[in-house]
């Protein structure tokens, strides 16, 4: 595993990607390689088609040609690698697969996204069955949509593309915005624990199903506080913040406090720490006028936060 995997996958269908074409899905749906969470696959289980699989699969090919999905990325932004998980795929795997990006902005169609110019960003390279394969991506060009080649033809379980978020924030002049929201390019960069679940999880869109679906540390045992650091979407006034302890019922913090900095360094309150409770969203008024970049979220001593926004206005360039 590489490092690129602590990234956000761009195309997860729980961040608003989606599988918006595909050359054939005989055997098994399309949608399945943006699902969340690991494949899974029950023996002996089978429909009017076949063996039923938690992925995407295609008939067999008659002729030369190759088969494709084309994946709408549910935030756009800069490539760093590419995951093609063909799990559980043994005998049905492809034995070759490439990757294409696309910039393509607005609403475009399957026609006009057909007639984009792609660019390889994983060339043609070789898969085995059942397996994870990870992929670097050197490009520094924002992307909107990949395409996953396969030849020439079989099963892929997952597709994972994990990046840097990369937003156009110019509908956003003079409205107020969550500014540490993953979609609007926001990232945690540091945190004290992520023993359960990922920290990324408080900034991602919509609200959380489950407590899997948040952040949550392990019990501590030495007197001190768990935290995070959040790189906000840029600099900007925030107005308020809501912290959200939903699903949380026995492991929520007992308060929690928010520090903010210009340049991750010299901290200042933005919110002193205040009691919460848990499984529920919390409100509040945040003063001042001071810009911020960077901010800390500190949770009273340990437990899980389902959400965090931080609604406020981008600073003027």
């Amino acid at each position: 595993m590489t490092g690129f995997t602590s990234l956000p996958d761009l195309a997860l269908r729980t961040l608003g990607g989606s599988v918006v074409a595909a050359s054939d899905e005989s055997f098994a749906e399309r949608e399945s390689l943006i699902r969340p969470g690991r494949p899974g696959f029950r023996a002996h289980t089978f429909g009017a088609k076949g063996q039923l699989y938690d992925g995407w699969e295609t008939r067999r090919r008659r002729d030369p040609g190759h088969d494709w999905a084309l994946v709408r990325l549910g935030l756009p932004g800069v490539v760093r690698g590419v995951v093609i998980d063909t799990a559980w795929f043994k005998g049905n795997y492809p034995p070759h697969a490439s990757v294409e990006a696309c910039a393509a902005e607005g609403y475009p169609s399957v026609d006009e996204l057909e007639r984009a110019y792609w660019v390889p960003i994983v060339p043609r390279s070789a898969l085995t069955g059942d397996a994870e394969h990870f992929f670097d991506v050197r490009d520094e060009s924002r992307y909107t949509h990949v395409r996953l080649n396969i030849y020439p033809d079989g099963g892929v379980a997952r597709l994972r593309v994990h990046g840097e978020v990369v937003p156009d924030l110019g509908m956003y002049h003079g409205l107020t915005l969550d500014l540490a929201a993953l979609e609007h390019g926001a990232l945690v960069t540091s945190c004290s624990d992520e023993f359960y679940s990922s920290p990324n999880n408080v900034i991602a869109p919509g609200l959380a199903r489950h407590q899997a679906e948040g952040w949550e540390t392990a019990r501590r045992r030495d007197g001190g506080h768990d935290w995070l650091v959040i790189r906000l979407a840029g600099p900007g006034v925030i107005r308020m913040a809501e912290i959200d302890t939903t699903n949380l019922v026995h492991n929520a913090p007992g308060s929690v406090s928010l520090e903010g900095s210009p340049d991750g360094a010299g901290w200042f309150t933005l919110l002193p720490e205040t009691r919460l409770q848990p499984d529920g969203n919390h409100r509040f008024r945040i003063g001042g006028d001071r810009p911020v970049r960077h901010v800390r979220v500190n949770i009273f001593p340990d437990g899980g936060l389902a959400r965090v926004r931080l609604h406020g206005t981008l600073k003027e360039e």
